[in-house]
């Protein structure tokens, strides 16, 4: 089925073509290509809004998932009944937020963005990580899928949840509050979340 990729953003510059070609190599290696994916690249405004509106985090973060079929068990395939309900949901990439992780600690831009994309991935397949075991559980899973994008592409990458507060299980570190503005709710409108061309 269709990956479609949207860069929503302006902040940085992004080479689409690497990020669909390491998005397809995982929805391979997930057994996931006759599934529907929306990934969209967004700056920190919107993802923050975003982040504040459906998950009360008033904060930019890195990745937000949306499944098209909620309260799958970890790892289960959606089990649609029309051909139409192939879709694993959208996930929203934080692109600035990424970039600027990418910029304090030396990392791959690319090799982030996608170790980031198989993080939200496995929540659209069910994986969370609310509990001790439930992040061992995400952790593993995310350990497979990147050893074998690893050998494909000789980079070593590395999962997401490998760095989390055993306590927090945030994606978001510590932000300094000046980078933190707050965002009232009357500014959350649908207008907000458009994107501007």
């Amino acid at each position: 089925m269709t990956l479609v990729l949207r860069n929503l953003q302006i902040v940085i510059p992004l080479r689409r073509a690497v990020l669909r070609r390491n998005m397809e190599a995982l929805r391979h290696i997930l057994g996931v290509k006759e599934y529907d994916l929306g990934v969209i690249c967004v700056d920190n405004r919107k993802i923050q809004l975003i982040n504040y509106q459906y998950k009360k985090k008033n904060c930019p973060t890195d990745v937000l998932s949306f499944p098209f079929q909620e309260n799958l068990a970890a790892g289960e395939l959606p089990q649609p009944s029309f051909p139409d309900d192939y879709n694993l949901g959208d996930i929203f990439l934080g692109v600035e937020f990424i970039y600027q992780q990418c910029q304090e600690q030396k990392d791959d831009f690319y090799s982030v963005m996608t170790v980031t994309a198989a993080h939200g991935m496995c929540h659209l397949l069910g994986y969370q990580h609310r509990s001790e075991a439930e992040w061992r559980q995400m952790f593993e899973k995310e350990k497979q899928i990147l050893e074998v994008l690893s050998r494909l592409t000789g980079r070593n990458l590395q999962p997401l949840t490998e760095n989390y507060n055993s306590l927090s299980r945030t994606h978001t570190p510590v932000i300094k509050r000046e980078t933190c503005p707050k965002i009232g709710f009357e500014q959350l409108t649908k207008d907000n979340l458009q994107a501007s061309d």
